[in-house]
């Protein structure tokens, strides 16, 4: 609340505590206790308020699309499931293709699914993005489990086999699981793929897409978006913090 009212009230209280500190020498006894107690009354919420919007304002802003970018980076992208609230937070037992908002599909092949998905508020100093996603994997029967991750009309814009595309992710692990990534483009019938494996054990992880070693048709392009499979990933949770994607020329040799 931040009405006219609200300000002058504001305004009437800290100059009654002014006054009230400036006579604290020359009050009595009984006038000492009961500025103590109102105080202490005072302070509680006081404290309470601080705290709670210290801790929300130190939060990733919901939105935010910033993270560190290779130099000749002529386009980038956080999708919007790392950026804002899904609709529905959570998930359980999903059907083998699930969309999630936009831009982000979840599939699998499991005749049982014991899958449980939740989007999460990220509260690490370190976090850049403002959400991540938790799956929670236990017995899985099926031979994938995979986002599919489509790209912007913009990432098309412009593009030639001169770019890289650039993947940066963060993948917390409870038991070490490979990932793969895999970018796609689609070019009137066909689709060029390029895939990189990310490391078992690291949080942090990159991969880099050169288009130089496709086939691809620029002046044809229809659609590009990146698979992103765990490989084996029963009795394990995996949260994906941050995930984002960048493109840039490849460096002249």
């Amino acid at each position: 609340m931040n009405t006219l009212l609200d300000r002058w009230f504001h305004k009437r209280t800290l100059q009654r505590w002014r006054s009230v500190a400036g006579s604290l020498e020359v009050s009595d006894p009984a006038d000492l206790r009961v500025y103590r107690d109102r105080a202490r009354a005072l302070l509680t919420y006081i404290d309470r308020t601080i705290h709670f919007a210290d801790g929300q304002l130190a939060l990733p802003r919901i939105g935010s699309s910033s993270f560190p970018k290779p130099h000749g980076t002529d386009w980038s992208w956080r999708p919007s499931l790392w950026r804002g609230p899904l609709a529905a937070r959570g998930l359980a037992s999903p059907d083998r293709k699930v969309r999630l908002d936009e831009d982000v599909v979840l599939f699998h092949d499991c005749d049982t699914s014991e899958i449980t998905l939740r989007q999460l508020r990220n509260t690490r100093v370190a976090d850049l993005a403002p959400f991540g996603l938790k799956l929670d994997v236990f017995k899985f029967n099926g031979s994938f489990l995979s986002l599919a991750i489509t790209l912007p009309p913009e990432a098309r814009q412009g593009i030639t086999r001169s770019h890289l595309f650039r993947l940066d992710t963060i993948v917390e692990k409870e038991q070490p699981v490979g990932v793969i990534a895999r970018l796609n483009v689609q070019h009137g019938p066909n689709t060029e793929q390029i895939v990189r494996q990310l490391p078992h054990d690291a949080t942090e992880a990159s991969a880099e897409f050169d288009l130089a070693y496709t086939k691809m048709n620029d002046k044809r392009i229809e659609k590009i978006w990146l698979d992103l499979i765990l490989e084996q990933p029963a009795m394990n949770q995996v949260v994906l913090r941050d995930l984002t994607l960048c493109r840039h020329h490849r460096a002249d040799l």
